[in-house]
This record gives structure tokens, sequence and C-alpha cells, in this order.
């Protein structure tokens, strides 16, 4: 890896987070195999204790997902985007959380391989708090992740001269401030549920909330602090140029795919870390090999220049 930056191979400048699914060899990944409660996440498989219940996401047509469980691991992996080679990775059990990984990724590679990007690209699963602002504050990088529906406040929602009104368009009732993970906001409540302004006008919310009476209608969150959100220029060109990139993570996936990195042999964590690992330092020294003999446009070319190792 070293050798590879000290060359110029690699630049580091632009950088993409990604993740990929490592199945176990378990027949509860086998759906042509009887297994009983083949989705229980409580249970120790005897195939391989370390595998968890991890989730895989498929989206076959525009804004439409669906959704798939395994047994297995993770290959969490950073990326350069010039090179479209491997920077650093980390192997857990499936069911660790994916949204945790990018800080504890760019901070190694950033002390024990001394770079400074530009910019770091990654899908709206990891539009966190925390990843942005590590991101943009401790790399003095751009986040190039695009915002996640979820974190988006709703537009049926209404604020106007310190008034929040509700999707039934009632006053919302102003429950104070609270302070989460050191972000602080005003709380508002249903005033139904909380204000003496309407009570015994309406039996039902006008707005039909699904849980007016389970969970005492909607609230709303009005945040006081800034957010680094506000700092990443959404929607400019560059942003949604330097995002197109973010592709070159799935094409370094797919290299590794040939070599059979996501089909391993080995049980357990230890093993199939090291697997991976295996995985990525061969397409480091194939990439390094080209170079060095002079095949520039050869440096990716896994399956052309270690035919041997594709397993057809």
């Amino acid at each position: 890896m070293r050798c590879l930056i000290q060359e110029g191979v690699i630049t580091a400048q632009h950088l993409a987070l990604d993740s990929c699914s490592i199945k176990a060899n378990v027949k509860e990944n086998n759906f042509k195999a009887s297994a009983q409660n083949r989705f229980d996440k409580t249970r120790q498989l005897p195939g391989d204790p370390d595998a968890r219940l991890g989730v895989l996401l498929h989206y076959p047509q525009a804004f439409q997902t669906k959704i798939a469980w395994f047994w297995g691991y993770r290959n969490h992996l950073l990326n350069d985007v010039a090179s479209e080679l491997p920077l650093h990775e980390r192997t857990l059990p499936a069911n660790h959380d994916e949204k945790k990984q990018p800080v504890p990724l760019l901070r190694e590679a950033r002390e024990s391989l001394a770079i400074s990007p530009e910019a770091v690209i990654g899908d709206a699963n990891y539009d966190t708090e925390e990843i942005l602002s590590y991101i943009f504050f401790d790399l003095k990088a751009e986040p190039i992740i695009p915002r996640n529906r979820r974190n988006i406040p709703s537009t049926s929602f209404t604020i106007k001269r310190g008034i929040v009104t509700c999707p039934g368009l009632l006053e919302m009732h102003r429950r104070g401030k609270m302070t989460v993970k050191g972000r602080t906001y005003i709380q508002y409540a249903c005033p139904l549920h909380r204000s003496k302004k309407y009570r015994g006008q309406y039996l039902l919310c006008p707005a039909s909330h699904p849980k007016f009476f389970s969970q005492k209608g909607c609230n709303y969150l009005v945040r006081l602090n800034p957010t680094v959100r506000d700092q990443i220029a959404y929607g400019t060109r560059r942003f949604k140029l330097l995002y197109n990139q973010r592709t070159s993570v799935e094409r370094v996936f797919s290299r590794l795919l040939a070599i059979s990195m996501q089909r391993p042999t080995v049980i357990g964590l230890a093993a199939t870390r090291n697997h991976c690992t295996i995985a990525h330092i061969t397409v480091l020294l194939i990439a390094l090999t080209a170079h060095r003999l002079g095949y520039e446009d050869k440096i990716r070319y896994v399956k052309s220049f270690l035919p041997h190792l594709t397993l057809q």
C-alpha cells in the first residue's frame, strides 16, 4: 500500500466508502435446505459460531427496496477513487452497524498512511452527524454523502413567526427544550393531547395520524444549534459529479469477487478476516506489479493478469 502511494499510483485525493456481504458456509444460507428458526438472530450456528444475521438491500426499481437476510460477515472498505484500489478494510460480523465503521476506517487510514483527502464519498446510509462531522472538521475534507430521507424534516409541518403548525393545521404545543448527544431541540407535541386550547373540539386527529392514540399523536423537533449539514453544498454540480464517482467502490468489490473474496471456504471470524485481507493484498500486489512492469493500464486487470486465481 505505501509503495503504491509513494510511487503515485494511489493519490488518496478522493475516497469512497462502502461494504459488502460475506456469506458464511452454513445451511441457513441455503434456502433449499431445511433449517429451523432460520432467521433467529439470537442463535449461534453450529456450522460457524461467529457468523451473525445481517441484511441485504436490493433496489430492483427506482424508489423500491427489497430486503433479504443472510448469515455471515461484512467487509467494510475505504478505497481510492482514481485508481479504484483498496486503501483500508475491516471484516466484522454481519450484525455490526455499518454506520459505526467509517470513522474508525478513516482514522486508521489517516494515521497509518498519512493521507489528506479532499473528499470522502458514500451513499445516504452514511448520512450521520458523527461521520459528516469527522470528515468535515477532522479531515478537513468534503463529505459527499447525500441526505438520507429519514433525516430530512417533514414538509407537512410549517413554522411561521415561531409557531409550529401540524399537518392537521393546528398550532402545536411547545413542551420545552431537550438535549440529545450534544444537540439541543425545542420539542413540539400534539395539541389535542397536550394543550387546553383545542380540548373538547376534536375527537380524532384532523390529519388522521396513525399513532394518535398509541403515541399521543405527532411530535416535531426544532434544532437550535447548527448542524454540519448546513456546510455541505447539496445539489451543486460539483457535489453531483463527485458523487457519481462512488461507483468506483462497486467495481473494487467486483474485482474482489473475481478472486472469491465473497465466497470463503473458511469458518470463523478470524479466518474470514484473513481471507478478505489476503484478497485485498492480492489486488494491491497485482496493481504494484503491473505498475513496475510498465503496464499502467493493467493495474486493475485482476482476471487478465492472474487468470489462474479466477474460479470459473
